[in-house]
């Protein structure tokens, strides 16, 4: 069961998983999207014309307009950041300011308005480091070494999760913070590996793999992901917690995620191998039980099913 009757309002709306979850909600909500339309995927969903749909652009940097368009909302999700390692080690300080001030912004409005019911802020996965085993919520995250561009986006985000647990603990700011594990599905665009092979296979293009392609990850369908978000903002098990958000067990390697996306899309596409960019996520599998003991959830799409959902989503709107 969704929200009903509130007024939510989305950071990010413009986004991928943000525009995904307005889309679940707009119908039955009032939804005001707060974006600079950077990744603009609204542009490719009906979400522009929906009567319910209220589009600010605007950026979480500038605190007056965030309080501004933030008045009246009982709901928040703060899903702006800056993303993807290509676009991190081009622009650090952006990344850094963006996702540690652009948090700060968003949870001083939230608590200085009043009457927001929830809030769901969107950390990481990457604040578990480099090698990331079946890890739980309690396990102890990792800052990297200083000067190394990934972890300038792991950093900034985790600085953000504290202090979202610090408004709940010392205002009692009902928030909850998410660490997605490799999010994929209809309107992602810019980075992502599943994306880029989907597309890629699409074309029969080259599908170009960063390091040796041993890299492990555990893949998790969007769907899955707004459902949990469903969940996270009216259970009340949710409030002042960080989840790990994933699939545990859809878990390959990179190189044999390129050749089950060949495969299931029937592409010939040729798999080659560049330098690594930076330093990587060796092996990166989420525990996911703590979604499922507190809030009775766990992801369901299989990955095949997945990339065949996908793949479609990018024909329909001919950006394959």
């Amino acid at each position: 069961m969704s929200i009903k009757s509130k007024k939510v309002f989305i950071t990010g709306g413009a986004g991928f998983i943000g525009s995904t979850l307005a889309g679940r909600l707009c119908d039955e909500n009032e939804i005001v999207i707060f974006d600079n339309l950077d990744r603009n995927t609204l542009q490719h969903t009906p979400l522009r014309a929906h009567h319910n749909v209220t589009i600010i652009k605007g950026d979480v940097l500038d605190a007056a307009a965030v309080r501004e368009a933030m008045r009246g909302a009982n709901v928040v999700v703060h899903a702006a950041a800056v993303a993807g390692i290509d676009t991190v080690i081009k622009s650090p300080v952006r990344t850094m300011e963006i996702n540690m001030l652009g948090t700060a912004n968003v949870l001083r409005a939230a608590n200085d308005l009043g009457g927001v019911e929830r809030l769901i802020d969107f950390s990481t996965s990457e604040v578990f480091g480099s090698m990331a085993y079946r890890v739980s919520e309690k396990h102890s995250t990792v800052a990297g070494s200083v000067g190394e561009a990934r972890w300038v986006y792991a950093v900034s985000k985790l600085a953000g999760e504290h202090l979202a647990h610090a408004y709940f603990a010392q205002y009692g700011l009902p928030a909850v913070t998410i660490r997605p594990f490799n999010i994929y599905g209809p309107g992602q665009l810019g980075e992502g590996a599943l994306q880029i092979f989907i597309r890629k296979a699409l074309r029969n293009e080259e599908i170009s793999l960063y390091g040796d392609g041993s890299q492990i990850r555990a893949w998790c369908f969007v769907d899955d992901m707004v459902n949990f978000l469903d969940l996270a903002l009216e259970h009340p098990n949710a409030i002042g917690e960080s989840f790990n958000v994933g699939n545990s067990r859809e878990v390959l390697t990179i190189y044999a995620l390129a050749n089950t996306v060949r495969r299931v899309l029937e592409s010939k596409s040729a798999i080659t191998f560049k330098p690594a960019l930076s330093a990587d996520i060796e092996l990166r599998i989420p525990d996911t039980r703590k979604m499922q003991e507190l809030l009775g959830f766990e992801a369901k799409v299989g990955l095949e099913e997945g990339i065949l959902r996908t793949a479609t989503w990018y024909r329909e709107t001919k950006l394959a």
